[in-house]
């Protein structure tokens, strides 16, 4: 899981989409790598926000102030994600199958790439509805951004011609609508009935379970929606991307400056293993309160072995990566030419992955909520690859977990 790599794909489809969709097109992928890798992770931003607003925080006004009981909140939130993963899925078909009608190409991992990278504006932008009032005013815009991403997708992914991009998109739209009404009744029915069969009653929540650290997270949720409330209403530009890290890191603190290029360059050492280092590179970028830093490098032995090193800090993303490491399930899958897995290791997110034909494969880790680390390339096995991370200081990385933080 790529934190940085996803975090990279929503702020260049987001921020400059007509370069973007070109490039998303041309990539190799499969409809499991593109649920495993992304889907599945920004999909599940909207829906954890939802939760935090109607359980955590509550709703209301005029003098009503309101909260779903946890439990309810509970099972509508895996209800609501399990159906938006299965739309998801539904929609990418049928604008598959509609291909020809507008004079596309058929291709169900282009059709899956389409939905999930124009709904990217939607999910991103639903994380907004914890904002009192205002939060729906950038869930809608979201919305209509994603309608626009599509028309600007269509003729890269499903290459159809660019004046039949707009009726394409329409229809798309209107199928979309359809089916997300039908996922709402679906939710509202099973929790409506929820609730007259008695499932509201008080649940025990493990402090250490996923949902304990969730609502571990709702008082400093809380009081970041009301400083970006207050911040939007004198129009403080700074305080309001403050609020906004707050909201992210979901704790009330914000990390201010994520670690420099150069700290991050420390932890990649001058050798590996008999291999010299080249093509390094280190950079840091920030938008709407987040700040992201990474470093990565090649190491090659001027022969065949060749491997990358990548460190990453997500910054304000610690909140998201921690509910992440906590919903996220030990899995493993298996193929003729190698394997998949996810697993947690001393309280570490890992995931690794081989294959046996082409010898190569990816070990990486999460430390502290909030570092990346990944090795990837062409070695013996896996186990050079899990070396390489573990070779790196990793607890000194962990240390730093509160460097540049603030509560302010």
């Amino acid at each position: 899981m790529d934190f940085a790599k996803i975090f990279a794909r929503i702020k260049a489809i987001l921020g400059s989409p007509r370069t973007e969709w070109p490039a998303i097109a041309a990539e190799p992928a499969t409809v499991s790598g593109l649920f495993r890798n992304y889907i599945c992770i920004v999909a599940a931003l909207p829906v954890i926000a939802q939760f935090i607003k109607g359980s955590l925080i509550g709703y209301g006004g005029f003098g009503v102030h309101m909260h779903t009981p946890v439990g309810m909140g509970l099972l509508g939130m895996v209800l609501h994600y399990l159906l938006t993963l299965a739309v998801t899925y539904v929609v990418a078909l049928i604008i598959d199958a509609l291909a020809p009608s507008f004079g596309g190409t058929k291709d169900p991992v282009q059709a899956l790439k389409t939905v999930a990278y124009a709904w990217t504006a939607g999910w991103v932008a639903g994380i907004a509805v914890i904002v009192p009032w205002l939060g729906w005013l950038a869930v809608i815009a979201g919305v209509v951004y994603g309608i626009y991403l599509l028309y600007l997708g269509l003729p890269h992914t499903m290459r159809c011609p660019a004046d039949k991009a707009g009726g394409y998109t329409a229809v798309a739209v209107i199928i979309a609508i359809v089916l997300s009404s039908i996922k709402a009744l679906i939710v509202g029915g099973i929790i409506g009935t929820a609730a007259l069969t008695g499932a509201s009653t008080a649940a025990t929540v493990d402090p250490d379970s996923a949902l304990g650290k969730l609502a571990a997270m709702s008082t400093g949720t809380s009081r970041a929606a009301r400083d970006l409330e207050n911040a939007q209403k004198t129009g403080d530009v700074a305080a309001q991307q403050a609020a906004m890290g707050k909201l992210i890191s979901g704790d009330g603190k914000t990390v201010a400056v994520s670690l420099s290029p150069e700290t991050l360059r420390g932890f990649l050492p001058d050798e590996l293993d008999g291999m010299k280092r080249s093509d390094f590179h280190a950079e840091r970028s920030g938008a709407m309160g987040m700040q992201i830093s990474s470093a990565d490098a090649t190491y090659s032995d001027g022969r065949i072995r060749t491997m990358q090193l990548e460190v990453a800090d997500t910054g304000n993303m610690r909140g998201m990566m921690a509910m992440a490491s906590a919903m996220t399930p030990t899995a493993e899958e298996q193929t003729d030419h190698g394997y998949r897995k996810t697993y947690t290791d001393h309280d570490r997110l890992v995931q690794e992955a081989w294959n046996t034909q082409t010898k190569s494969g990816e070990f990486s880790v999460v430390v502290a909520n909030r570092f990346t680390v990944k090795a990837s390339g062409n070695a013996e096995d896996i186990d050079e690859l899990r070396q390489a991370v573990n070779a790196l200081d990793l607890d000194k990385l962990a240390s730093l977990k509160s460097e540049g933080m603030s509560d302010h």
